[in-house]
């Protein structure tokens, strides 16, 4: 009965010993997984706004533009992203890869898209002197907001 009770010993030690390893680990994979708070789509951010296109011809509207950028390394599928502004206005992205470390201008007006611009086909503007851009992803969550006029320009998450 001392070999069966001193196997029973060690391994109950093992197993003690197994769970504080765990318990220690868990803690700090959880930590790591609360670093990226954003979200999967972390690296997408609205950049530069122009909305000085006055008039409406296409061109005018063409001078208008928010631009998406991708900040990471990686490619990411931006289809069913949608660009809003304060009234409601929506631009949805169909089938559009932006590579990593690239950018894409969403033009108000007529167009053909390219891998750096798109067009939203509209014959009138849609920024105004105030207004805000906000970027969801393709489940309805704010990616990025970006807002501008009396008070300069203002950028959230």
């Amino acid at each position: 009965m001392s070999a069966s009770l001193a196997t029973r010993r060690t391994l109950a030690g093992l197993l003690a010993v197994g769970a504080l390893i765990s318990a220690a680990a868990v803690p700090a994979a959880a930590d790591d997984h609360r670093r990226d708070h954003r979200g999967p789509h972390s690296s997408i951010v609205i950049g530069d706004v122009e909305n000085t296109g006055r008039g409406r011809d296409n061109r005018a509207l063409n001078s208008e533009w928010v631009e998406v950028r991708n900040t990471g390394r990686h490619s990411v599928d931006l289809r069913g992203f949608t660009l809003t502004d304060k009234q409601g206005n929506r631009y949805r992205f169909h089938g559009f890869r932006l590579d990593g470390r690239s950018s894409v201008k969403v033009h108000t007006g007529q167009g053909r898209d390219t891998r750096r611009d798109v067009y939203q086909d509209r014959r009138h503007q849609i920024w105004d002197e105030r207004d805000t851009a906000t970027l969801r992803d393709n489940r309805g969550n704010v990616i990025d907001t970006e807002s501008w006029g009396r008070r300069g320009r203002h950028h959230g998450r």
